[in-house]
């Protein structure tokens, strides 16, 4: 039932609007007055089977920016519910956000297009609706790096100027993005529609997510329980990918944790430099409950409340419906042991070091945070060691260089017949050199607003994406910043 538009070449369907309807309003964006490109994401298009050129095009300026509506695209600003900081809110929903519809590329597979920034909707609650320059930018920034990283990720087709300004602390000059994703279905869509008065919304929900999502699942008697034990295991393995790369989301929120799997949403996120457990970036944290240590237990009571919501899809009996949603969510933790697992002990060169490996790795961990060490580099100079150079790691630790030796003796009687040198070739591939450094994101996205220079923006961009690339020891793109940067470090929900 998709619709190409003759002017973009846009294949367009609305599955999600014919499927789950009172899950929606609809809506249309409000036309940007002049815009103009800031980003447009060629090696996107191409993975979805796009054509550049035309999107690149005048008429998807156009599109981009809200001031047409392609062939095919029935806008709708979507409803969920949510708890923000283990607090229920009963209607949030898609403020300054629009769905327009579902891309179909050539194997009939579907990604979400939706505006962000594109104006006020019925769920703003009194916002402009707007977003600025910056914080757009920065989404576009963190997803590629984050696809890069290969973490299941939301990203970003296009970013837009409005020629508009937008209210924040100050004027600050507007933008929209065009964001893609498997879907943006949540943790919060089904909060929605578990409480809506509508008892039928929640299977159809359910039956359009599993279509979407588990399509293996479709029409098997325990499929509500198959999508539920899905969403925890994508979750377990997207936690432990967050963790091990010192990432923090900053506001992990039912409304922020999706259905796909994917990482969504980047306003308050940040990667660590020094490696501290409890660390917080996000403005609004004051008590850290999503600090970097705290991610998996939020995870975990985020699905809770999915499983709650699923109670009388999964069994008409209260109690087996309850013993079976309780069976699933308890083996999140032993899914994300096992990853994590997985994930350390490849970073520590060790995959088939068994559990000795992960006390090693962990034990590595133990040193980095007591002598504040560079988490990115401390394990990427972990890999230098291994194929015999132990200076670069050395120096990370300074004075305390000699805190490393009963380690490295114990860590090199476990590497057995493979060569250091072919170890550290694996541990290069899963620990990167680059990550997007916190004073160079900022430093990138203040020249592109204050100043409408993008070089620096372009330059890092570059970088991210090409993360495990060897890099000399000056480059600036692995340097950290300076503990006086990090101590005062903020980051805030701008998009």
């Amino acid at each position: 039932m998709s619709t190409i538009d003759k002017q973009t070449g846009l294949r367009l369907d609305n599955q999600f609007a014919r499927e789950v309807q009172c899950m929606y309003v609809r809506w249309q964006p409000e036309p940007a007055p002049a815009p103009r490109w800031l980003q447009f994401n060629d090696a996107l298009a191409q993975e979805l089977g796009l054509d550049a050129q035309a999107l690149r095009s005048d008429a998807g300026l156009a599109v981009f920016s809200g001031q047409r509506i392609p062939e095919g695209a029935e806008p709708v600003a979507q409803a969920y519910a949510g708890h923000q900081f283990g607090h229920y809110s009963p209607r949030l929903g898609d403020g300054r956000a629009l769905l327009l519809g579902e891309i179909v590329n050539a194997s009939r597979h579907r990604f979400d297009l939706a505006l962000k920034g594109s104006g006020p909707t019925p769920f703003a609650r009194n916002g402009d609706g707007k977003a600025a320059v910056g914080p757009v930018l920065r989404e576009f920034l963190i997803a590629e790096a984050m696809h890069a990283l290969g973490v299941p990720t939301t990203r970003v087709l296009a970013a837009v100027a409005t020629g508009e300004s937008v209210r924040r602390e100050r004027a600050l000059p507007g933008a929209v993005l065009a964001r893609v994703a498997a879907s943006h279905l949540r943790v919060g869509s089904f909060e929605y529609a578990a409480r809506a008065e509508d008892a039928a919304l929640l299977g159809r929900l359910a039956e359009h997510a599993i279509t979407r999502h588990a399509p293996h699942l479709q029409g098997q008697p325990q499929r509500h329980l198959g999508l539920l034990e899905q969403v925890v295991e994508r979750q377990a393995q997207l936690i432990a990918q967050w963790m091990g790369l010192g990432f923090i989301h900053g506001v992990m929120n039912t409304d922020n944790m999706t259905i796909s799997g994917q990482t969504i949403d980047y306003g308050p996120c940040a990667f660590m430099e020094h490696f501290d457990p409890e660390e917080v970036f996000s403005s609004i944290d004051h008590d850290g409950r999503y600090a970097w240590a705290n991610q998996p237990a939020i995870a975990h009571w985020n699905l809770s409340r999915l499983a709650e919501t699923l109670l009388t899809l999964i069994d008409t009996d209260a109690d087996r419906a309850g013993a079976l949603a309780m069976a699933a969510i308890g083996k999140f933790e032993k899914q994300l042991s096992a990853h994590w697992s997985a994930l350390l002990r490849s970073k520590v060169g060790l995959p088939d070091g068994g559990e000795a490996a992960d006390l090693l790795a962990t034990e590595f961990m133990h040193l980095l945070q007591r002598y504040e060490v560079d988490f990115t580099l401390g394990w990427r100079r972990l890999g230098d060691a291994a194929a015999g150079n132990e200076a670069p790691l050395r120096a990370l630790f300074g004075a305390h260089a000699a805190a490393l030796e009963d380690w490295f003796a114990r860590w090199r009687a476990m590497f057995g017949t493979v060569p250091g040198a072919e170890r550290a070739q694996a541990m290069a591939k899963v620990n990167p050199m680059v990550i997007p450094r916190n004073h160079l994101v900022e430093q990138a996205l203040a020249a592109a607003s204050d100043y409408d220079d993008l070089a620096p923006f372009e330059r890092l961009l570059d970088a991210v994406r090409r993360p495990f690339e060897p890099r000399d020891d000056d480059d600036i793109y692995i340097q950290p910043a300076s503990r006086e940067e990090t101590a005062s470090y903020r980051t805030f929900c701008g998009t």
